[in-house]
């Protein structure tokens, strides 16, 4: 049996009990939940991995679990399971009112949640579901608390539902509040069950938030002040493939066979150029390369930017530069499976360690969709893989 297949068995029919033995066998690092403390206020149930077993529990109890395809239900189950994967990582104590904090287990818990399923053979799509749940499950519970924030809650919900299932979403909050003694529980149901209500006004509670075309969805979500109903006028610019993926996941392959005869934009060739090894006076290597895009974009020449772009800082710094000179982005993504990532590594001509490598993956975040105009995943293909 496979990894995967071993991982799916652990998830039960619904109403039945999960094998807590084998949830900590297969995850051996949730064995790290039972002594970490959380704040009383919103966890008076004790230690993390009891709220975890709360949250399966109540899970496995709703009519909407009940109700969901048993791909969904395999995809909240490891959301559930895994969802504070990350607070014993990021637990602070103050030390002078003694007060418990996680701050950032989300994100990080998608992070950690990610590389567990990749190791597995989960399937990219539904990995990537549970990745993303993990990322905002505490969303639905105040979203819909600061309604003249800087983040209201119609584009939190427009956001999120180009990105994940809303359903799904709802689902895992409304266990994850269920399975926990909080002072404010009934407040923060009553919030999930707002934010399903605004999303079905959005008409987006099980389907992506629709927007006149891919530029103003893009320029809506990066702060434009546009309406998604209402197209905003794109001026010409270059048009730029930017290749996202661990080194060795086929990135040059993908551009030489799909972008042959287009300039590219190299972190790579501008190390080579100037004669440095990997990790060596990274910020000459960007200059470089910065240097090269600007070039580009003023000419507003077709290009491709080839770089890792692992995390969403990474990716930021050029986005933020495409987009200040007005171009049209495509994301394609690339990924291997571990045995394969490391072989191909292992045969390159690199000064990249496969323990390096593996070293980046506590900053591996995959796109989303909102990202860029057009987010390709190609994921252990050899075509041009398919939007998301």
């Amino acid at each position: 049996m496979s990894p995967w297949n071993e991982l799916r068995a652990l998830v039960p029919a619904a109403g039945k009990a999960p094998d807590e033995a084998a949830c900590l066998a297969a995850f051996p690092v949730l064995e790290h939940a039972k002594t970490t403390p959380q704040d009383p206020r919103h966890h008076g149930e004790g230690d993390v991995w009891t709220h975890t077993l709360m949250v399966l529990d109540e899970l496995l109890h709703l009519t909407d679990y009940r109700a969901a395809s048993r791909e969904d239900q395999e995809t909240l189950f490891f959301a559930a399971l895994l969802h504070d994967v990350s607070k014993h990582a990021t637990t602070v104590v103050d030390p002078v009112t003694g007060a418990i904090g996680q701050p950032g287990h989300s994100r990080m818990g998608a992070i950690d949640a990610r590389g567990l399923l990749w190791e597995s053979g989960m399937p990219f799509a539904q990995r990537e579901a549970v990745c993303r749940l993990i990322a905002v499950h505490q969303l639905p519970f105040y979203a819909m608390a600061d309604l003249r924030g800087p983040r209201p809650p119609e584009f939190i919900v427009r956001q999120l539902s180009c990105r994940l299932s809303l359903p799904v979403l709802a689902t895992l909050a409304e266990a994850d509040m269920r399975g926990r003694l909080c002072e404010d529980s009934s407040r923060l149901l009553d919030n999930i069950e707002l934010f399903r209500e605004l999303a079905r006004e959005e008409g987006c509670y099980g389907q992506a938030r629709a927007f006149a075309d891919a530029h103003t969805r893009v320029s809506y979500f990066r702060g434009a002040d546009v309406h998604p109903d209402y197209p905003l006028f794109q001026e010409p610019g270059s048009r730029v493939t930017v290749m996202c993926g661990l080194p060795a996941s086929g990135k040059d392959s993908w551009v030489a066979v799909h972008r042959p005869g287009l300039p590219v934009v190299s972190f790579d060739d501008a190390r080579a150029e100037l004669g440095l090894a990997h990790g060596r006076n990274e910020g000459m290597v960007a200059h470089a390369a910065v240097d090269k895009a600007k070039a580009l974009l003023r000419s507003r020449s077709p290009f491709v930017w080839n770089a890792t772009h692992l995390s969403q800082s990474m990716r930021d710094k050029t986005l933020d530069l495409l987009f200040a000179y007005g171009a049209e982005v495509e994301i394609v993504y690339l990924e291997q499976s571990r045995t394969e990532l490391l072989r191909r590594n292992h045969r390159r001509d690199t000064s990249l360690s496969n323990k390096s490598l593996l070293g980046m993956l506590r900053k591996w975040e995959v796109p989303v969709p909102t990202e860029a105009h057009r987010v390709v995943y190609a994921c252990g293909k050899g075509d041009s893989g398919a939007d998301q």
